[in-house]
């Protein structure tokens, strides 16, 4: 544990004991998406040449849970050497170790995965590497039921990265309503996070049949910071909105787009989402 680390645990108890009996569930969750990146590009935007970069973004904003999309095993690997602290779990999209993961990497010190699991966006969601819909590639979510430590109670984890081209709207949809019927299947109060890559912007079908039911952190977030767009293709310069994250049961304390880079040397071709949330 580094001194930054060591602080924000003293904070946070600090906060529980100023507060009183009952108040450990006030101390936020810290909920991080980042679409990581595949490695497959060359130069300074090479896995090996931002990968440092990566692990103090992700140390700076110190997430209890931070969901990826595209993380190979290898990148989920590095990260979690890289991050004492962490666990994490998730298999490739094919099902297995191989290809992309909707991997996803907890604070151990504050949550206890209580069930954990995926399913695809498909005809057959059970069937792992399962594509319909004229999608390219499988799509899928890692999800977990989780118990904060701190006595915060329960609350479920969905992560996920929606089919990307233009052309792909009904795919969208149909994944929409795929995970709002694992979510319906829940109690009504059962407490939810969804979050991840979406392919594509709020004013969307996809968007608007998520928020009947959920809360886009950015849309009802108490303050934000950093720029509402996230895709930025490793030129700092945003254009999309599609990186999300969306709850329910929950207060939205805050909102950040994280833009930290290194010159212009980016950790990633998306900005990370940060949001701080509170039951409701």
């Amino acid at each position: 544990m580094n001194l930054r680390q060591w602080l924000s645990g003293i904070a946070c108890l600090l906060a529980i004991v100023a507060a009183g009996p009952g108040a450990a569930a006030t101390v936020p969750l810290r909920i991080m998406t980042f679409n990581v990146r595949v490695p497959v590009d060359h130069g300074m935007n090479a896995w090996a040449n931002r990968r440092a970069l990566m692990v103090q973004v992700i140390e700076a904003a110190h997430p209890d849970i931070l969901g990826t999309q595209e993380l190979t095993e290898d990148q989920g690997e590095y990260l979690a050497a890289h991050l004492p602290g962490y666990a994490w779990f998730g298999q490739g999209r094919d099902g297995g170790s191989k290809g992309e993961h909707m991997g996803v990497f907890y604070r151990t010190d504050r949550l206890e995965v209580l069930d954990s699991g995926d399913f695809w966006l498909s005809d057959t969601p059970e069937v792992p590497g399962s594509r319909t819909w004229g999608q390219p590639y499988p799509r899928m979510v890692t999800w977990a039921r989780f118990r904060q430590r701190d006595g915060g109670g329960e609350f479920h984890y969905f992560n996920t990265h929606f089919p990307y081209r233009p052309e792909d709207v009904r795919p969208r949809l149909l994944s929409a309503y795929e995970i709002l019927g694992r979510i319906g299947r829940l109690p009504s109060t059962a407490r939810v996070i969804l979050a991840g890559d979406f392919n594509c912007a709020p004013d969307t079908p996809a968007h608007a049949t998520l928020t009947q039911s959920l809360h886009d952190a950015w849309e009802a977030a108490a303050t934000r910071s950093g720029p509402a767009k996230t895709f930025h293709n490793f030129t700092g310069i945003p254009d999309q909105r599609i990186d999300w994250i969306l709850s329910r049961g929950f207060r939205v304390l805050g909102v950040q787009t994280v833009t930290t880079h290194d010159g212009a040397h980016y950790p990633s071709d998306h900005f990370p989402v940060l949001a701080e949330l509170v039951p409701e």
